[in-house]
């Protein structure tokens, strides 16, 4: 198989780390990645600011950049959700198919539901508290929502029993919103930051010394509310944990 990696831009400006630790982990697990070049933003502030038409022009760029590949792989529920549940619609409008929609993962989900690897080189002797992000909840289904009456799976912590020494935590209130939302952080920065706080303290309830996830941008929120109060805890995205020793 033949794998493209999806690098948000924000993750590319501001945690390329990220991106680093992404393409590790796929090519240790003996996977045939490819990183295209000229990516830029999959379309998705636009559209929640309300002027979806302005993505279009994004959405064809992403079409083009990945055609070849049989699968796109991304560190980014929230962009990997907007271009499978959005990027159809905005294409359509203008006239185009989606490809992309149907061959499209994030790389927690890629790696749990399609690589299935039984073990990680991964040592990582630390207390971490699970974040479950409301796009990968409710429609990657990266864990099973809290409102639902089934019985619960997270297909991130089946990942993180592969590290070695981990121990693996989290909070009371399971996939309750950080308070990030895109533009909704920067229309009702009052409630954001309110919510952000009490979903640090939920993490910190746990014991956990480190709060993981697949979305780097409520990672991001929740990492301004804990260096601003001076908090004794810290966010990493999940793949760092995954690669860690690569």
């Amino acid at each position: 198989m033949k794998i493209g990696l999806f690098i948000p831009c924000y993750i590319n400006a501001v945690y390329p780390e990220v991106g680093v630790a992404s393409y590790k982990l796929l090519k240790h697990l003996g996977l045939d990645v490819d990183y295209p070049l000229d990516q830029t933003c999959c379309g998705q502030p636009m559209a929640n600011a309300g002027f979806e038409n302005e993505s279009l022009k994004l959405a064809l760029r992403m079409e083009e950049l990945f055609q070849q590949y049989d699968y796109v792989v991304g560190p980014s529920a929230s962009c990997v959700a907007f271009v499978k549940e959005n990027h159809p619609g905005i294409l359509k409008s203008g006239g185009h198919a989606c490809l992309n929609s149907g061959k499209i993962y994030d790389i927690c989900e890629f790696l749990h539901d399609i690589v299935k690897p039984e073990k990680l080189p991964a040592v990582f002797p630390h207390k971490v508290s699970i974040h479950n992000s409301c796009h990968g909840v409710r429609e990657l289904h990266l864990s099973s929502p809290s409102e639902m009456n089934i019985p619960y799976f997270s297909k991130l912590r089946d990942l993180l029993k592969l590290v070695e020494g981990i121990e693996v935590l989290e909070p009371k209130r399971i996939d309750e919103c950080c308070g990030f939302g895109g533009m909704f952080a920067v229309e009702e920065p009052e409630v954001s930051v309110c919510m952000g706080h009490d979903k640090v303290k939920d993490h910190m309830s746990t014991g956990a010394e480190f709060i993981t996830g697949a979305d780097n941008s409520c990672l991001m929120h929740m990492q301004g509310v804990i260096e601003r109060e001076h908090l004794p805890i810290q966010t990493i995205h999940i793949t760092q944990i995954l690669a860690a020793g690569l």
